[in-house]
């Protein structure tokens, strides 16, 4: 009973092999796509003029007039939602498929057989090398998106009474955009 447990356990975490690693190029290839939108942006903000693309929050707060500082909160979670979870997830997924393939190392390493446990081993620390290299980058990306958006929120915060022309398509203040 207890070894038809162990091997049940076994091959249900060999089954999660391919879907983790799909999910650590998935995350991979999201780390890319978003490093180049956060490139576009960073160069979209460097003029300072807050009427442009690079200024979310600020289009957020222009398109609806009657916002409180609840919507532009929740707003700015929204608009770095993807990064965060890409960011907290894929190191967890990188450890994930670490440790999936050290099983059959392991039985290899028992058998003698070099060559298997060399390609299980190649597979753990690539798929986790993916997944830091992943998680740092989106991690970056959230932590400058985070200090434009709390400076977005500021600069709308600091105009109140908000009307629908308060929010312009002036200056940020010194030192902020980038």
């Amino acid at each position: 009973m207890n070894a038809n447990i162990e091997t049940l356990m076994y091959q249900l975490g060999q089954a999660f092999m391919v879907p983790v690693m799909a999910a650590v190029a998935v995350l991979f290839l999201y780390a890319f796509y978003a490093l180049g939108a956060f490139a576009v942006q960073a160069w979209q903000r460097r003029g300072g003029i807050t009427d442009g693309p690079g200024y979310p929050l600020l289009a957020y707060a222009r398109a609806h007039p009657g916002h409180r500082d609840d919507d532009l909160d929740l707003a700015a979670h929204k608009m770095m939602e993807n990064a965060r979870i890409a960011t907290r997830v894929a190191p967890m997924l990188g450890l994930v498929a670490t440790m999936i393939p050290m099983g059959p190392a392991l039985k290899s390493l028992a058998d003698g057989n070099l060559a298997s446990v060399s390609h299980n081993l190649t597979v753990a620390f690539s798929a986790v090398i993916l997944a830091l290299i992943a998680a740092s980058i989106t991690f970056y990306i959230v932590s400058v998106r985070r200090r434009w958006l709390a400076e977005e929120m500021a600069w709308i915060q600091s105009r109140r009474p908000v009307s629908t022309s308060a929010v312009s398509a002036a200056p940020l203040p010194q030192g902020s955009p980038a």
